[in-house]
């Protein structure tokens, strides 16, 4: 074969060659150029949460404060005339009536004294009493009189005088109380205002404390209060006062508390927890794990309402502690959410599974 015929050849084949590349190129771009089938539709599935039905109950919210314990009354009795102690009347420890003698000073002739004004006053009685008689028959002038009744009323203010020193060489006790303290000895010369004997009534206590500003307006002159002493002794009490202004320093009000302590236990002076009992109110106690925050970092629960929808209310924290919350300001009846709160949001529908039944 010559090479005309074999260069003719070649050029045949390469045509044929080109010709199949280029019809597979063209069925691969009409492939590729198909819609690919579309996937089947799938039901989507609402989120499946755990609930549990809670119910509101009655609870009785208190304000715990750290409270001061002071005697009722305590007074430092101190003598109102000079004189020498002569004899104690009571004993330290002893308890005591209003109006009983605690000890006697010495009368220094103060007795002789209110005598001598006795006398004074009858004989001025007398002449009055002839000089009026006079004056009737104008015998004697009216300034005789006047000056008969005033020397009569001057000696009887310093008779009422001498019998007050007389008074005061006895010194009483104020209210019934126990002598707590006593200054003085058998022998002691006292003079105006030298500390007696210190009397204190337990059989009643105050307790003190002090209220924050934000919760001042939830106490009242007339609640009940618990005194738990540090020996978890349990006092009864009634608020008797609430301050009107705050402190300055710390912004918190003054409260006082009457407590009754028939039993005279040994607390003054001492501390305390105070529990003031709020009114009751209707609550719910809801473990802190099932609490949350909302954007403006209030607590509140999510719980599913009749629709199977998700309801995020806010509440009010009553009291917290290891064991739980109790809030208000929830319906009397919630679904709360007990598993799977965080991966729902207010407004979305889900699949209630009650968590008893889970259980069960």
């Amino acid at each position: 074969m010559t090479k005309a015929k074999w260069g003719s050849l070649g050029l045949s084949v390469l045509v044929i060659v080109v010709l199949i590349i280029w019809m597979a190129t063209g069925e691969v771009k009409v492939a590729s150029n198909d819609a690919p089938p579309e996937p089947e539709q799938q039901e989507t599935e609402l989120t499946q949460v755990e609930v549990e039905m809670l119910k509101a109950e009655l609870y009785q919210p208190s304000i715990k404060l750290q409270g001061q314990i002071e005697p009722w009354q305590m007074v430092m009795v101190s003598a109102r005339t000079e004189g020498t102690v002569e004899d104690l009347q009571v004993s330290l420890g002893q308890q005591v009536k209003a109006g009983q003698t605690l000890l006697t000073l010495s009368t220094d002739g103060r007795d002789s004294v209110v005598a001598s004004w006795q006398a004074r006053i009858r004989k001025l009685d007398a002449d009055l009493s002839a000089a009026r008689k006079l004056k009737a028959r104008n015998l004697v002038a009216e300034k005789e009189i006047l000056s008969l009744e005033s020397e009569l009323a001057a000696a009887r203010a310093d008779m009422t005088a001498a019998q007050l020193a007389l008074q005061h060489l006895k010194p009483a006790a104020p209210f019934d109380g126990v002598v707590n303290r006593r200054e003085v000895d058998p022998g002691t010369l006292v003079k105006v205002g030298t500390p007696l004997m210190e009397l204190v009534q337990v059989d009643r206590l105050k307790a003190t404390g002090r209220v924050p500003q934000q919760t001042v307006k939830d106490v009242q002159p007339g609640q009940t209060v618990e005194v738990i002493l540090l020996d978890d002794t349990r006092l009864a009490g009634v608020v008797s006062f609430v301050a009107s202004a705050a402190d300055n320093a710390t912004r918190s009000f003054a409260v006082e508390v009457a407590v009754e302590n028939p039993e005279l236990k040994r607390a003054a002076g001492g501390t305390a927890s105070l529990n003031v009992r709020l009114p009751e109110q209707k609550a719910m106690f809801i473990s802190p794990a099932y609490l949350s925050l909302n954007d403006d970092g209030r607590p509140g629960v999510k719980y599913v309402d009749a629709s199977d929808k998700v309801v995020f209310e806010t509440v009010k924290l009553l009291s917290v502690s290891t064991n739980g919350a109790w809030v208000t300001g929830l319906p009397d009846e919630i679904l709360l959410i007990t598993r799977g709160a965080g991966f729902v949001v207010a407004g979305e529908t889900v699949h209630p599974i009650d968590r008893s039944d889970k259980r069960g």
